[in-house]
This record gives C-alpha cells, sequence and structure tokens, in this order.
C-alpha cells in the first residue's frame, strides 16, 4: 500500500486503523464553530461537496448589524485568497467591492510622496477589501446553497469529545443554554478558539503565544467633497517612521482605513508609544510632528483616536491541529499571524482550499485527512508568521533604507532577467501559490546573492551582471505553486 507523503520533508504519514476510520458523509452533524472567512469559506466548500453544515457565530449577524467598527484593519486580499474565490465562483461577485493597489506610496516626514510598485506586471496588485463586506457575500454564497445553516448570537462554552456535543449560550442572555451535537467539528473560532483549548487538553497538542509588544489603532480618512478620494486610492499608504507606522487602504465609497501601529510603552528604541497619548493635546502634538501631512485629512481625529480601541498583536502557533476525524482547527484557531504581510485571512483561505482537497483525496479516512492537512501546512503557517514579523520591520523602516532600497531594485532587475529563478519575496508571497516555507527558503538564499552584489556598490548601475549570472545559476528553478 502507498502512504500518503508528509511533504514537510518527515515520515510517510500512516493510515488510520480500520475500525476508526470514518467519512464526513456517514460521521454525523457537520459543525462549524465561527463564521468568519475561514468558517464560511469552509462551510461552501463543504457544501460544494454536497454535505449540509450548521455555522454558529457568536457575534451578531454583520450584514444587520456594523460589528467592526474601529478593529477591523481593512484586509488585503492577494493571490492566495482569489484562487479558492475564483474555484467557489465568489470572486465576481466581490470585485465591484474591491480596490486594486499597485504599490506602496510611501510618505516621509518632509511631505514628499512616491509610489514603489509591487511588481513587474500590470496584474501584481492586491487588492483592499472590507472585512464585513467579503464575510457578507461569502455567508450570503454559502447559504444560498441550501446546505448551510447559519446560527449567530451563540457562543462555544464548552466542546465534550466523549458525548460529541458543544454547549452554547445565547450572546443577549447568557443563561439560555443548549446542546448541538457534532459528527465532525470544524475549529474556526479565531486566535481565542475554545474548540482549540479543548481539542489540546485531549489530545496533548501544544499552543503558544507571542504577544508582539506593538499595538494598533483604527482611523478613518473620510470622503472628499462629492465621494472623493482625498488621497491615491490604488496604492497602498505607508507612513513609515522606524518604530512605528501609519497605514491607510481606501474603500470603495471614497474613505479610507487607517491604521496607526506602535509600541505599546516606552521601550528599548522606542521613540513614542500609545502609553504617551494620553490627552487630546498628546495626540494632536504626536501626529503634528510626525504625520503634519495626514492631519487635514481627518477633522475628527482626537475625537476617533479615544472612541476607538487600541488592538493587540500576537502570534498564536499550535500543534496537534486535530483530533482523530472528529475535530479539526482551521484558520487563526490553527494559525494566528501578525498582519504585516497582509496574509492572515489570504493564509486562512488558501488552508480552507487545501483541508477541502485533502478531505477529497482522502474520503474515507478523515483523520489521515486531518493528519495530512496540519503536516502539510504547518511549515508554511510558521514561515509567513516569521515573514509577517519581518515585514513590519520593513514596512515601518526598511521602505526609506537605502540599502534596501537597491536590493528591491536589483531583484526587480534580476527578476526581469531571469523570471525562472528570481523572484522578489513579496511577489512570491503576494501573487502565488507557492508554498511558504519554498518561499521563505528560496528568498533567504536570494538574499544572500543580493547582499554580495550590492557590496561596495551603492546603485544599480555599478552591480555586477556578470557575477549576477553566475550566482543566478546556481540556483533551481523557482518551486512549483500549490
Amino acid at each position: 500500500m502507498n502512504h500518503p507523503v508528509n511533504h514537510s520533508g518527515n515520515q510517510p504519514l500512516e493510515p488510520t486503523p480500520q475500525a476508526d476510520r470514518k467519512s464526513l458523509a456517514a460521521g454525523g452533524p457537520i459543525v462549524i464553530a465561527g463564521g468568519g472567512q475561514a468558517g464560511a469559506l469552509m462551510a461552501l466548500y463543504l457544501a460544494r461537496q454536497g454535505h449540509r453544515v450548521r455555522v454558529l457565530e457568536s457575534r451578531p449577524d454583520l450584514r444587520r448589524v456594523d460589528i467592526d467598527a474601529g478593529k477591523s484593519i481593512n484586509l488585503a486580499l492577494a493571490t492566495r485568497g482569489i484562487v479558492p474565490l475564483k474555484e467557489l465562483g465568489v470572486y465576481p461577485s466581490l470585485e465591484p467591492i474591491l480596490v486594486p493597489m499597485a504599490g506602496r506610496m510611501v510618505h516621509e516626514i518632509d511631505g514628499d510622496a512616491g509610489l514603489q510598485p509591487y511588481g513587474l506586471h500590470p496584474e501584481d496588485v492586491i487588492h483592499a477589501v472590507s472585512r464585513s463586506d467579503l464575510n457578507a457575500i461569502l455567508l450570503d454564497a454559502a447559504e444560498a446553497t441550501g446546505n448551510v445553516e447559519v446560527t449567530f448570537d451563540v457562543r462555544c462554552r464548552q466542546v465534550d469529545f466523549d458525548r460529541k456535543v458543544l454547549t452554547v449560550t445565547d450572546r443577549n442572555d447568557e443563561t439560555a443554554v443548549s446542546v448541538v451535537p457534532f459528527g465532525t467539528l470544524f475549529g474556526c473560532d479565531g486566535s481565542s478558539s475554545e474548540v482549540r483549548n479543548a481539542m489540546l487538553a485531549v489530545n496533548g497538542g501544544t499552543s503558544t503565544e507571542a504577544e508582539l509588544d506593538h499595538g494598533y489603532k483604527e482611523l478613518n480618512i473620510p470622503p472628499g467633497p462629492g465621494g472623493s478620494f482625498q488621497i491615491e486610492p490604488n496604492a497602498l499608504h505607508i507612513w513609515p517612521r522606524g518604530e512605528f507606522m501609519l497605514i491607510a487602504l481606501a474603500n470603495p465609497e471614497g474613505d479610507f482605513t487607517v491604521t496607526l501601529f506602535m509600541p505599546n510603552d516606552d521601550g528599548p528604541g522606542a521613540t513614542a508609544s500609545f502609553a504617551d497619548l494620553k490627552t487630546e493635546a498628546d495626540v494632536e502634538g504626536f501626529f503634528k510632528r510626525e504625520f503634519p501631512d495626514f492631519v487635514p485629512l481627518v477633522p475628527d481625529l482626537t475625537s476617533q483616536f479615544f472612541a476607538n480601541p487600541t488592538g493587540r498583536l500576537s502570534t498564536i502557533r499550535n500543534t496537534g491541529w486535530s483530533l482523530g476525524g472528529d475535530a479539526v482547527l482551521l484558520g487563526d484557531a490553527a494559525h494566528a499571524i501578525v498582519p504585516f504581510h497582509g496574509q492572515g485571512m489570504n493564509l486562512a483561505m488558501e488552508s480552507c482550499r487545501l483541508l477541502d482537497r485533502t478531505i477529497r483525496e482522502y474520503p474515507d479516512d478523515l483523520a489521515l485527512a486531518f493528519r495530512k492537512f496540519e503536516a502539510d501546512r504547518k511549515p508554511d503557517a510558521d514561515a509567513i508568521a516569521d515573514m509577517a514579523l519581518d515585514n513590519y520591520v520593513e514596512m515601518r523602516a526598511g521602505v526609506v533604507d537605502p540599502d534596501y532600497l537597491i536590493k528591491r531594485e536589483l531583484a526587480l532587475e534580476l527578476e526581469r532577467r531571469f523570471p525562472d529563478k528570481i523572484a522578489a519575496r513579496y511577489g512570491m508571497v503576494m501573487f502565488s501559490t507557492r508554498r511558504y516555507a519554498e518561499v521563505k527558503k528560496r528568498a533567504e538564499r536570494q538574499q544572500e546573492i543580493f547582499a554580495e552584489l550590492i557590496a561596495g556598490a551603492p546603485s544599480l548601475d555599478q552591480v555586477d551582471f556578470d557575477r549576477a549570472a553566475e550566482l543566478v545559476r546556481t540556483l533551481s528553478p523557482l518551486p512549483a505553486p500549490i
């Protein structure tokens, strides 16, 4: 018998003993805890397979209630998220609310701004999208299959894997307790996952959370006269300031979702922190000093600042993503990352696609499918978690650093000359479906080449491209997509 290969490089995975095997179709009720992007998309994938699915969501129905104000961190949709949306036929419904961004518009403190294109090709764009609008479209599509039932305002309080039931309470009445049976449970309930906590207590898995000592505050640039955009809509705006930064993404209505990322407290190297901004005068002085061209865009800046919460940022890494064929973790419940590479949602949506594919590959051995999903996907989740942390440094400081800028120019030039051997890390992450772990490894090797070539070469025209060709020839062809 051929055993399935563990693509993370470990030994082959053993099939589940015959007596313990189960399939989705014969395994009892399918329940998804969490109706966000991952939960709604996974429900849609399972419904497409012909399964009936129940989704339990702790929040109100966001199609009827505004629940994201002040804490959404507008989303950047890239290739890894677009592929499953197209695969399921949802993308055309989404296109009208997407705002394409062709590069980073970098705002320097003197008011100068310049565009750094993301790639060499016209299709190298990412798309700003409202979290709630995207979620609403996915929920509509899932319900339209006729196979998905979504129940809102119910909080998962306990998971009993022996009895295979969830204990839930009504969000508006905590005394209203009910029990939901499941045959297979998908834990899509976010970074504070109750399903994960219950599962790890049984299967011996681990969970580690590394909280960043930086937080975020969301703001909004209102539309200009007649609903116009006050700044260029087709770019991701960055105001890099070393230890902190401001970013802005456009919305179709003419406004921009803005996020300030900075240290929570005054620590080593911190030139400013949220702890410093206690009064209106503190906030006004800080923004006028650090972001003078931004201040006129937001007349109610201080009131927004104090009205919106300060969010936490952390990376959560887990082992033990499944419990036999009874349950599996997906999205932030399995792999929560910081938002600095715009990949949290894209990672989760790509994971849904790959889990669906793995389930269909092993339809009669769900436990094996779940184990293989973790074995294949965890190295990639860990790799993008690392790259997202790296990208924070690049965004808040590197984009104006001369060394970074010449390496970026060199990467694009070598990609132009050797497209089968060289691709910028950002492009491999955002505009391909190559495995994150392979991208990280390849990018590290490329950085070694770039560093050698720019040593003593302060500009691109002083780079030795004969030596570049020799170094590039040592590389294998770029890794294939998944």
